[in-house]
């Protein structure tokens, strides 16, 4: 982009403005590269040029640059995203050119990849890239081609050539069409989205109200205010207009179709001459510079043109829009004046890092002078006790930690800690959790585990059993050869209970440690916040990392043991008293399959000892004056039925339906007692003896280790003269950079006096 003429009757004047342009370019280059180094931005300004297809980008953009290097012609042919990043530099009096097939140089095709290549070749490549992507089912690529420029007569930023808007005709048989259509304005609005962002927005056509670009561009800036307007193609639109009127129109729109804030005021027209730069037979121009001429003169043509429609001569503010070298000047100026607008904002954020600088450095120094024993375990001593402070307050609960950074969803969690998954691999929904969404940590999100544990555990019902288990059961007594149905039901049940809970215990404490290990990092940023951490802090903080893990996999590993003792004794021998709260459940379960007649109270306390007590059951009044009608009623019971009956349980080995589902309402009921006794022990434990100790007992073994270290291992954390070393590095670079951001701040401060003696002047 050429640089913008000045008065020719003050040319002190205009050679003081181009020194002031130039500091300014080189400042801004000193700017980004001292942020890319310090992990910040400073980015240039960015043109994305956005049009349909055929509406002339790439040729616009060609002859905006000075030189050809695209892909230009008829129909689509930018299908990837051109980027031009601009970089000024005023050793280079031509355009030197290096291609990046991809962000980041990350292409496939190594060799290409931000070596310098001539003109010729990046075109050669953009046809290629094009060419394959017309054959590739996607048809088009988000992935920008970034070519980046070093030239004498150009400003730092960024022009970005997008591919042409599609308008598709409807209708299902023009589906792939539409669908490429969709794909190209969803990537043209993600690279104008930017507020940042000057757009330049092409429109082919002689009337305005046909808003055919500016229908995507507003949908992201409705007032235009940070678009550019531009009518190209102008040399073939001024023999379309019949009558002079129509100029006028079409030069001026009325307020009725452009009523908004448009950056400029009004269009820009443009014409680009046709042909190609080369040797080859079909090319026009043999140089660049034949081609700047050409587009010169199509300019002078143009004015000529439309000065003989209107029969009159065009007024200067007219001629200033109207040409490729007057919409050059324009965007220029307005890219000067977003440099020269950030120049007073630039200059407290680097007097900002200069104070942050300065003041490392003075830490750094203060480090130096205080390499001595006592000094270093006093620090040490404060970080543990600073540590320990912050941990507290997480499990606590606190939000100075960024959940964005450190908190987990419940589908992160579960990826990286384990879900609680039983024999079937059932796992709970998401929308079952409170809080499964939130990004949680510390002791909110131990609390959400718990929770979690609580509702699976409390969701599981007793596993099936089939009536080859229930015989298998049975077995044979050491004094008789009948069946004790309720030893078979408990035989059946303890083991149930034993497979199914088991994994949920082991899967608990995974979980649980998991989330106490993150404490450590979440803990170390919050003591970095807040300034807490000196030079030895990385191996401080790797001594607290390794020591915190060993105690909480040791007491996770306690904590686990005591409840698997309680899950062994639960499953090994079954207390009845255990399991008789839902006592009422079950004698209606058993009274909806066996008749009064068929089963008694007296012959259910035969085969079922010690489940049915009446004495927990009814008052001893009442036992009293039920017991003769309970007698009379037994003995109303025919000899033959009770015979049946025995036949049928004790003496027959063949399981009929009713031993089944006695059999089956034992064991639900044995299951149920030992899910509601693990579910109450385990969480009781695990709050007990795994959370508690983090609290009560953790910081006792720090503060044990940290001094056991001062006696043994004092050089393991204190290496003096590792540190002095270190920090003198340190010190180096700080100081580098400390007189870095002190030059450029004054340079920020020489080009902003500049600036307004400039103004003043003018």
């Amino acid at each position: 982009m050429a640089t913008p003429p000045f008065s020719p009757d003050s040319p002190v004047h205009a050679e003081e403005e181009e020194d002031a342009r130039e500091l300014l370019y080189e400042a801004y280059n000193e700017l980004q590269a001292l942020a890319a180094e310090l992990g910040g931005a400073a980015g240039a300004p960015a043109i994305v040029v956005v049009g349909h297809q055929t509406d002339g980008k790439s040729a616009l953009v060609e002859a905006l640059m000075g030189f050809q290097f695209n892909h230009v012609g008829g129909g689509t042919k930018t299908r990837r995203p051109v980027a031009l990043h601009l970089r000024f530099n005023p050793r280079c009096n031509e355009p030197q050119c290096r291609l990046f097939a991809g962000p980041g140089d990350e292409d496939e095709d190594a060799g290409i990849a931000g070596r310098p290549m001539p003109l010729a070749d990046i075109q050669a490549y953009i046809e290629a890239e094009n060419m394959r992507l017309q054959n590739d089912p996607c048809q088009f690529s988000e992935k920008e081609i970034i070519i980046k420029v070093e030239y004498k007569h150009c400003p730092n930023l960024t022009i970005i050539d997008t591919p042409g808007l599609i308008l598709p005709a409807p209708g299902r048989k023009n589906r792939v069409l539409q669908s490429q259509a969709s794909a190209v304005e969803s990537l043209v609005r993600a690279k104008i989205q930017h507020k940042e962002t000057i757009i330049l927005c092409l429109e082919d056509c002689s009337d305005w109200s046909n808003a055919t670009t500016r229908r995507v561009v507003m949908q992201v800036d409705p007032d235009l205010a940070r678009t550019v307007l531009v009518s190209t193609k102008l040399d073939t639109k001024i023999p379309q207009f019949a009558r002079a009127s129509d100029v006028e129109v079409f030069l001026h729109p009325p307020t009725c179709v452009l009523d908004v804030s448009l950056l400029g005021d009004s269009p820009f027209f443009t014409s680009v001459p046709s042909g190609r730069v080369g040797s080859f037979h079909e090319a026009v121009f043999r140089s660049n510079e034949e081609f700047k001429k050409a587009i010169s003169s199509r300019e002078s043509e143009d004015i000529v043109s439309i000065e003989d429609k209107l029969g009159r001569s065009l007024t200067t503010e007219e001629k200033e829009r109207i040409g490729v070298g007057n919409l050059r000047l324009f965007l220029e100026e307005l890219l000067r004046n977003r440099y020269i607008e950030s120049v007073p904002l630039i200059i407290p954020l680097l007097d900002k890092e200069h104070r942050n600088a300065t003041r490392k450095l003075r830490e750094i120094n203060q480090e130096i002078s205080d390499l001595d024993e006592a000094k270093l375990k006093e620090k040490a001593q404060l970080f543990h006790d600073s540590f320990l402070t912050k941990l507290s307050l997480l499990l606590k609960g606190m939000v100075v930690a960024p959940p964005d950074k450190f908190g987990e969803t419940l589908i992160n969690e579960r990826i990286n800690g384990g879900t609680f998954t039983g024999s079937e691999n059932f796992q709970l929904p998401n929308k079952m959790m409170p809080n499964a969404g939130m990004r949680l940590y510390g002791g909110a999100q131990y609390h959400r585990a718990m929770a979690e544990f609580r509702l699976v555990i409390g969701s599981i019902k007793c596993p099936p059993m089939t009536r080859e288990e229930i015989v298998n059961a049975c077995g044979v007594e050491d004094i008789h050869d009948g069946t004790n149905y309720s030893r078979t039901a408990c035989v059946i049940a303890v083991a149930k209970a034993r497979d199914t809970f088991e994994p949920f215990l082991h899967q608990l404490g995974f979980r649980l440690l998991y989330i106490l290990k993150r404490l450590i990092p979440i803990s170390v940023y919050l003591l970095e916040k807040d300034g807490e951490h000196f030079s030895s802090h990385e191996v401080l903080v790797r001594r607290v990392q390794v020591a915190f893990k060993r105690f909480a996999e040791s007491t996770e590993q306690s904590c686990r043991e005591r409840c698997m003792e309680d899950l062994e004794s639960t499953t090994r021998y079954v207390t009845w008293s255990l399991h008789n709260k839902n006592r009422a459940g079950l004698r209606h379960f058993l009274d909806s399959f066996v008749a009064p007649e068929q089963l008694s109270v007296n012959t259910l306390h035969e085969q079922l000892p010690g489940l049915i007590d009446n004495k927990q059951d009814r008052a001893k009044g009442d036992t009293k004056s039920n017991h003769s009608s309970d007698t009379n009623s037994s003995g109303a019971v025919p000899e033959t039925r009770l015979v049946d009956l025995l036949d049928s349980t004790l003496w027959n080995r063949r399981l009929v339906p009713s031993s089944e589902r006695l059999v089956y309402a034992l064991v639900h009921q044995i299951f149920h007692g030992i899910k509601e006794h693990f579910l109450v022990t385990t969480e009781l434990k695990f709050n007990c003896f795994l959370l508690m100790p983090i609290v009560d007992k953790l910081p006792a073994l720090l503060r044990q280790d940290l001094e056991s270290a001062f006696e043994d291992e004092l050089d393991s954390i204190f290496d003096v003269s590792q540190l002095r070393q270190s920090l003198g590095q340190k010190k180096r670079e700080l100081e580098i950079e400390v007189k870095r951001i002190k030059r450029l701040k004054e340079k920020f401060g020489e080009i902003n006096k500049k600036l307004n003696s400039l103004q003043v002047r003018q």
